[in-house]
């Protein structure tokens, strides 16, 4: 009997399973957002603005005292293109749907998988809240219960939590963590597969990725640093600091601390007892004086709704930056689910073409195209999916230093 042929249907759905499949951080963000982008031929640079959950001061006693909507928003861009380039034969059409997959699809949408997971690790970059020692490998449940306490003193809902680290904090973990009151089968499936799996430390999910990124620190003074004028107004995103390194750096996602000013839980406004940790948001070089802007997160004081910390940072206080200077470090990650949304796009079904099919499954839409060339007599096909990322909740989210 004679082998039916693949259709650009099937081949596009197997395609989309195996992109599923080797998704790692990615698969554990919320997509919830993603039906705003299902729009016939959408672009690179659509947005969507996504609303935060309102928040607003209990006060005491009978007497009401109302308050303004207080809703806060961000912007996810779609902003992302990616494709990876397949050619099959009319004789490759012929084959099971499974071995064609194993054969053509597999080695190169794995590798789409990874450069999208890649992008989304730059999240990183974000989050402020760090736990962990720079330059030191993870290898004790200490450091992921550190982490899940700086998910706890942010009101995080406990689950569903994840950790994504790389080869190396895997490999720590395992070791450090085998048989330390783990369920059988949880050790069981560390010692086959070398991977923590699920269900651990109140964790979803502990995986693995090989796209977890390395951050460089700039070039500025851990140590040494202070702040030259007071914070004065809510909702601030300027910290003015000096003697941090004569004309060095302070790079986007370098970590730091001020003293006196500790973070508040997000609920009772009160103080967790750690020092807030602040994120540069963009790189600025200091001057002679090791003086210059830092541009943060917006602050707010405990008397502000939105409170971030118990008191704006004042003058002469002392910056302490995480890591050394110019030393790079991994940045694993801890998160709750709603700290990071990921969101595609549908994109151009075009006509005229040999093939094209689009097809969309939990939240991802993915589109394969095939067309003839004629000038080179070859029959291209071409794998594209359009996202975008975005950290909405960096304080539902830990970077585990490595």
């Amino acid at each position: 009997m004679a082998n039916s042929l693949l259709t650009i249907d099937m081949i596009t759905r197997k395609a989309l399973e195996i992109l599923e499949n080797n998704l790692v951080l990615t698969r554990n963000v919320n997509r919830q957002y993603d039906d705003s982008f299902a729009v016939e031929g959408a672009k690179i640079g659509s947005t969507l603005r996504i609303r935060l959950p309102d928040r607003a001061l209990v006060t005491d006693g009978a007497a009401l005292q109302v308050q303004d909507d207080n809703e806060q928003f961000t912007t996810l861009t779609v902003a992302n293109q990616k494709h990876i380039g397949v050619n099959f034969t009319s004789a490759e059409l012929t084959m099971s749907l499974d071995d064609f997959a194993e054969r053509v699809l597999k080695p190169r949408i794995s590798q789409l998988a990874s450069s999208i997971d890649a992008d989304v690790a730059n999240a990183y970059q974000t989050i402020g809240n760090t736990v962990g020692t720079p330059g030191t490998t993870p290898g004790t449940s200490a450091v992921l219960l550190a982490a899940q306490q700086k998910l706890n003193e942010n009101a995080a809902v406990m689950s569903p939590r994840y950790a994504t680290v790389n080869p190396a904090a895997n490999a720590g973990l395992v070791e450090g963590l085998k048989g330390l009151f783990n369920p059988t089968d949880t050790i069981s499936r560390q010692f086959k597969n070398g991977m923590m799996g699920t269900g651990v430390l109140g964790f979803e999910e502990i995986n693995m990725s090989q796209s977890i990124k390395q951050f460089t620190c700039g070039t500025r003074d851990a140590t040494g640093g202070s702040t030259s004028a007071a914070v004065t107004s809510e909702g601030a995103t300027t910290i003015a600091i000096t003697g941090a390194g004569a004309n060095d750096t302070v790079l986007a996602g370098d970590v730091f601390t001020v003293a006196d000013c500790f973070a508040v839980n997000p609920q009772t406004r009160e103080s967790t007892g750690s020092l807030f940790q602040f994120v540069a948001l963009s790189s600025v070089t200091l001057n002679g004086s090791g003086a210059g802007n830092v541009t943060v997160a917006p602050m707010y004081s405990a008397n502000h709704a939105l409170a971030t910390v118990n008191a704006l940072p004042a003058t002469s206080k002392a910056v302490v930056f995480v890591g050394a200077s110019g030393t790079q470090y991994a940045q694993n990650l801890v998160y709750h689910k709603d700290a990071i949304t990921f969101a595609t796009a549908d994109l151009l079904l075009p006509q005229g073409v040999d093939m094209a099919s689009r097809q969309v499954h939990n939240g991802i839409s993915l589109r394969v195209v095939r067309q003839y060339d004629i000038n080179n007599d070859r029959m291209p096909c071409r794998i594209d999916v359009l996202y975008g990322y975005s950290t909405i909740r960096p304080q539902m989210a830990c970077r585990l230093w490595g």
